[in-house]
């Protein structure tokens, strides 16, 4: 019996992410399966490209609602109508509440471009740039309640050049974006990530 990995996806923009699961892991010979994918904003080019891959997508416009909870229980029942193993937030632009992270923790993971616990939240690219720092990158990592503050799973160094910008710095950070986070994905699916405490051990083999 072949058991697939189920995964569901939420974004709030480009998708570029998303695409890279789907490249290299979506019902390829991997057992992974992209569920849904959810987004906060309808008008964006990550749901077209889940629908070009006849992948389920759901808007769960946040503006519509006058809680987080309310929005947030929305978003849950989709999710456990799926039955998904794994929840991979995907440059989706949003805090999720202690709510949403007990009801699910650790099923969740987020790409974020810095090498964390350095700067995190936005901006992430102009903060490393600000601070001068040689080396910037990113970080894979289980969400918690903080803010890009989860236990770390993988991370990925990126050289910051002296006459780098914030779009330079962003690009080639985002390649390597596109690699670490499937190959967490199907880390995971293969249960070779354990989490003690904050500590990850990952099973290489």
């Amino acid at each position: 019996m072949i058991i697939i990995f189920k995964v569901a996806v939420l974004i709030s923009g480009k998708g570029s992410n998303l695409q890279s699961i789907i490249d290299r892991l979506h019902i390829k010979n991997n057992n992974i399966e992209i569920k849904c994918v959810i987004s906060n904003n309808k008008d964006v080019l990550g749901l077209k490209r889940a629908k070009d891959s006849d992948i389920c997508t759901y808007t769960v416009n946040d503006c519509n609602y006058k809680k987080s909870k309310e929005y947030e229980k929305e978003i849950i029942n989709i999710i456990d109508g799926q039955s998904i193993d794994l929840i991979v937030l995907a440059g989706y632009m949003r805090l999720l509440s202690p709510y949403f992270i007990d009801y699910y923790y650790p099923k969740i993971i987020n790409i974020h471009p810095s090498l964390l616990p350095s700067f995190p939240g936005l901006n992430a690219q102009q903060q490393a740039l600000d601070y001068g720092v040689k080396v910037s990158g990113c970080t894979v990592h289980f969400v918690d309640k903080g803010v890009d503050s989860g236990p770390i799973i993988k991370q990925k160094a990126v050289v910051v050049d002296s006459n780098d910008t914030v779009n330079s710095l962003s690009k080639r950070i985002l390649k390597d974006e596109h690699k670490i986070l499937p190959e967490v994905i199907k880390l995971l699916s293969l249960n070779k990530v354990k989490l003690k405490n904050r500590t990850v051990i990952i099973e290489e083999r």
